[in-house]
C-alpha cells in the first residue's frame, strides 16, 4: 500500500507540475508554434536553436545547438545557418519556451514548415534527465536560469543566475 500511495504522489506531482507549466506558457505564448515534448526531441533528428542569450548558453547548451540570442536576434543571419530545404526539422529553445515561440515563429514566416517549440525548454529537458554540455562539449549540470523567479521551474541540475 505504501508502494501505491508513493507512486500516486510522483505521478500528481508530474502532472500538477505539467499544468502549472501549460498556465504560465498559455500567459505567454500565442500558441502560433506548435510544441515538441523532451521526449519527442530526444528520439529525433533536428536542427537546434537555442534563443537564450549568449551568457545563458555559454553556463550549457543541447550538444549541437546554435545560439541565435533573442534581445539581439538576426532572421537573416539565422537563415544563413539553416538548411536550404523549408521542410528541415527545426526545433528552437530557451529556458521555458516563451522566447522560442517568438524566434520560431519568425522562421515559420520565413517559409519553413517543420518548426517546433521545445516545451518546457532547456528546463524541462534537464529536468527529464537529458545531458547539456558547456562550452567545451562536456557534460555539466550547470544551467543558467535568466534569474531567480524563473529559477523555480528548473528542478534539477545546479542553478547558475
Amino acid at each position: 500500500m505504501k508502494k501505491i500511495t508513493i507512486l500516486f504522489l510522483l505521478i500528481s506531482s508530474v502532472s500538477f507540475g505539467q499544468k502549472k507549466l501549460d498556465k504560465l506558457l498559455n500567459k505567454f505564448n500565442k500558441n502560433n508554434v506548435p510544441y515538441i515534448s523532451v521526449d519527442s526531441l530526444a528520439a529525433t533528428n533536428a536542427v537546434l536553436l537555442d534563443a537564450r542569450e549568449t551568457k545563458e548558453y555559454k553556463v550549457s547548451h543541447l550538444k549541437n545547438a546554435i545560439c541565435v540570442g533573442y534581445d539581439n536576434f538576426d532572421i537573416n543571419q539565422t537563415l544563413k545557418t539553416l538548411p536550404k530545404d523549408k521542410n528541415a526539422k527545426i526545433v528552437v529553445y530557451c529556458s521555458l519556451g516563451i522566447r522560442s515561440e517568438i524566434v520560431a515563429h519568425q522562421l515559420i514566416k520565413k517559409g519553413y514548415t517543420n518548426v517546433f517549440n521545445l516545451y518546457g525548454g532547456i528546463f524541462e529537458w534537464k529536468n527529464n534527465n537529458f545531458k547539456v554540455i558547456d562550452t567545451l562539449g562536456n557534460d555539466t549540470e550547470k544551467v543558467h536560469t535568466f534569474n531567480k523567479d524563473w529559477s523555480k521551474w528548473l528542478k534539477k541540475g545546479t542553478k547558475i543566475y
